[in-house]
């Protein structure tokens, strides 16, 4: 059973959608402002957490900021309709998806699936660890990704990524050299069920590349083929 934290000013939102939740069998917490969920965060992290942007004490995009230096738990925020800056600023500190207000209930909910079910996959696809040797590991010249362990390092140095921009990594590391579409990576971030458009993919890569550079400060292996999508470059 999953947990997830809610984190909304809206009683009315936190009451529904915690119901419907709590239905599809996850285990639920509930907050009312950042601030509040980051006390929460710091004794215990939650397997996934959906937030609001808009709240008072500490907003959305602070307790993303907060929680990214210590944790690379999936993020989904939910924003106004018009809020589309917010959107985009959004992606780019972290966060892995993000549902726009008024939403559907349903809608979340499968969003929520296809986050946890892509750390599922992950980490089963890795496949056993033992202690001689880790099958799984991805080398490519001075990139290590271990799938098993959600682990990443460049040159020795590890770079915390989210499970999106882990995924993004791994397929585009896992064939030097081949460009991958940003359909084709629209598929291995998303499920069928959930439509994304291009600017959500280049958000993710900017962040990865940003995330990459904090380890060398002349990274330039993931390359960019305007027009065509993205490749890795050893």
């Amino acid at each position: 059973m999953a947990r997830i934290a809610l984190v909304d000013d809206d009683r009315n939102i936190l009451t529904s959608v915690s119901m419907t939740l709590e239905a599809e069998g996850y285990d639920v917490s509930t907050y009312n402002d950042g601030l509040q969920a980051l006390t929460a965060f710091n004794e215990e992290l939650p397997e996934l957490a959906v937030l609001d942007i808009k709240m008072p004490r500490m907003d959305g995009m602070d307790l993303l900021s907060r929680l990214r230096q210590k944790s690379d738990i999936p993020v989904i925020f939910l924003t106004s309709k018009d809020d589309e800056i917010d959107e985009v600023l959004g992606l780019r500190m972290g966060a892995d998806d993000y549902v726009r207000k008024p939403f559907s209930q349903r809608l979340l909910v499968e969003r929520i699936r296809a986050i946890l079910r892509r750390q599922e996959a992950r980490i089963s696809d890795a496949g056993p660890v033992t202690e001689e040797k880790n099958e799984s590991l991805i080398e490519r010249g001075d990139l290590v990704m271990d799938p098993l362990r959600h682990s990443v390092t460049w040159k020795g140095k590890n770079v915390n990524l989210t499970v999106t921009e882990f995924l993004l990594l791994q397929a585009l590391a896992m064939r030097p050299g081949f460009v991958k579409s940003r359909d084709q990576l629209m598929d291995v971030a998303y499920d069928d069920q959930v439509y994304v458009d291009d600017r959500t993919i280049d958000s993710h890569i900017k962040r990865l590349r940003k995330k990459m550079r904090t380890a060398d400060k002349d990274f330039a292996a993931i390359e960019t083929l305007y027009g065509i999508g993205y490749r890795y470059t050893e």
